[in-house]
């Protein structure tokens, strides 16, 4: 009970502060002549909903931890216990100073979708602080020196560019479903333009992604025969397909979609629905396909690696 409820918690947290990122970095790149009111007041609303998820699942995934190192859930109510673990353990003092920050991130999403006065720049900031800090919890503690640099910016820069890619979805599907609609923040060919917009960062998250994955397999993987024979290995493979499955989804988006969706005249809403919902449902599948590949993740950080085994 403890294992499975510290898998869904972990789980939960990476979907959390993925999509945090995702969300926040939005308009940096994708509204290049001012973000409509609409759309800033629906992704702040969503920013608030990520945050307070983050925080939650956080807490819970501190919890479970504890629960795991003293064999059982009563030992959250031990003093001694939890004391042991937040000021005697390196995950303790890292995750103690996360949910500082998750608060943080949760009282300035709060204030923005109450007020509207906060900083794109200072919610990005936080934001990312909070999903590279994951970093410093898992299996880039087993390294010394500058292995265990090298090996810490890597895994960091892999979970940045797994927010801008996942969390950057979210927000195209609020504006797919119900484009060229009267009431919506964007129109058709804005929509087009944003969506070209996100193709060009995906770009540049999936060479981190890539790069920084062959990095972090020379060091928890090491051969093939890790890869073909180890548990570890064979879990990574499963996420390597789910990766493969994104792609192929983002090159269908990119190279077919996309440029339908431009060539469709203004007086034609009903064939530019069409391809909004069949894009929809591409979008939708790469996130699925990202959740899964958090679950694996989720429980990778929970096994010891091929290198180990």
């Amino acid at each position: 009970m403890i294992e499975i409820g510290l898998l869904v918690a972990r789980f939960l947290h990476y979907a959390a502060a993925t999509s945090l990122v995702g969300l926040a970095l939005f308009p940096f790149y994708a509204c290049t002549g001012g973000e409509p009111s609409i759309l800033r007041r629906w992704r702040g609303k969503w920013i608030l909903m990520a945050a307070v998820a983050a925080l939650v699942s956080g807490l819970c995934w501190f919890a479970f931890v504890v629960a795991n190192m003293g064999g059982r859930i009563g030992d959250l109510a031990d003093a001694e216990t939890l004391h042991a673990v937040i000021y005697n353990t390196s995950f303790g003092n890292v995750w103690s100073l996360r949910m500082l920050v998750a608060l943080v991130i949760v009282g300035m999403a709060a204030w923005d979708v109450c007020f509207g006065s906060v900083s794109y720049w200072v919610t990005l900031a936080f934001a990312a602080v909070l999903l590279v800090s994951l970093a410093g919890t898992g299996h880039t503690q087993v390294e010394e020196g500058w292995a265990g640099i090298i090996h810490m910016m890597s895994d960091g820069a892999h979970l940045l560019a797994a927010g801008a890619w996942l969390g950057g979805l979210v927000s195209l599907v609020a504006i797919m479903p119900r484009s060229g609609a009267r009431d919506l923040p964007v129109q058709p060919k804005q929509a087009v333009q944003i969506l070209l917009r996100f193709s060009g960062m995906g770009y540049i998250a999936v060479a981190t992604l890539i790069g920084s994955g062959l990095v972090n397999s020379w060091f928890l993987v090491g051969s093939l025969s890790g890869l073909l024979t180890t548990s570890y290995g064979l879990l990574l493979l499963g996420k390597l397909v789910l990766f493969a499955a994104m792609l192929a989804l983002a090159a269908a988006n990119r190279f077919w979609l996309v440029p339908s969706m431009s060539d469709v005249r203004a007086d034609a809403p009903d064939e530019w629905s069409r391809w909004s919902l069949r894009l929809r449902d591409h979008v939708l599948g790469e996130q699925l396909l990202g959740w899964m590949v958090l679950a694996l993740v989720s429980i990778l950080g929970t096994m010891q690696p091929a290198t180990g085994q």
